[in-house]
């Protein structure tokens, strides 16, 4: 039986993309837990999982090009932690830039918006932090609705260029433009403002 349990563990790790990263709880309903963290030592022990800091682990992924493995993105490192603990989180304007592909940088300092309890992780070089906030600046529905709220408040009224509203809009797929319209209704004006141009059609001529 515990290797039925063990196979299907596997089969989920697997059946997720390498650079995944989970926790116990994203195997929930697979076996109990006890056989469940079992199984995970032993896939550590044997290589095919690496663990990221306690209760968490990483199905790795290598770089052909680098001839290395690479770290475990922190943007999923975070989104690991929401579901363990059942929070809602959005990335602070740093990250949400970085995201959006505004900006190259990943900053040593990680924020992300949190509905749950503040806390910190060390990942490697990275300082993960989750600040608590209201759920009007972390509750949208969308994923895409709070990385561009959180980019367009991180860059300011005055930097809202139209080359930062068509970066965003080839970035966000038309297809999700007017339901972002629709999710952050509830955003500062000046912000759901460049919003609306962002989910406009663009004009040509």
């Amino acid at each position: 039986m515990q290797e039925t349990i063990e196979n299907k563990i596997l089969n989920r790790i697997y059946g997720n993309r390498r650079g995944w990263v989970f926790s116990p709880k994203d195997l929930s309903g697979l076996g109990p837990r006890t056989v469940i963290d079992s199984a995970l030592h032993r896939f550590e022990q044997k290589g095919k999982i690496h663990r990221v800091i306690q209760g968490l682990y990483y199905y790795p992924r290598s770089s052909e090009m680098l001839g290395q493995e690479l770290q475990p993105d922190i943007d999923n490192v975070a989104r690991a932690l929401a579901r363990k603990f059942g929070w809602r989180i959005q990335p602070g304007g740093a990250m949400a830039q970085n995201l959006l592909g505004l900006s190259t940088q990943v900053p040593a300092r990680v924020v992300y918006l949190s509905d749950g309890r503040k806390r910190m992780y060390r990942v490697g070089r990275y300082r993960l932090v989750f600040e608590h906030s209201t759920l009007k600046e972390s509750g949208f529905q969308l994923h895409e609705s709070g990385l561009i709220v959180q980019a367009i408040r991180s860059l300011g009224k005055d930097r809202i260029t139209p080359e930062i509203i068509a970066k965003i809009r080839s970035w966000l797929q038309p297809n999700l433009r007017q339901k972002v319209l629709a999710d952050t209704k509830t955003a500062t004006g000046w912000v759901y403002s460049a919003i609306q141009r962002i989910t406009q059609e663009e004009s040509h001529g």
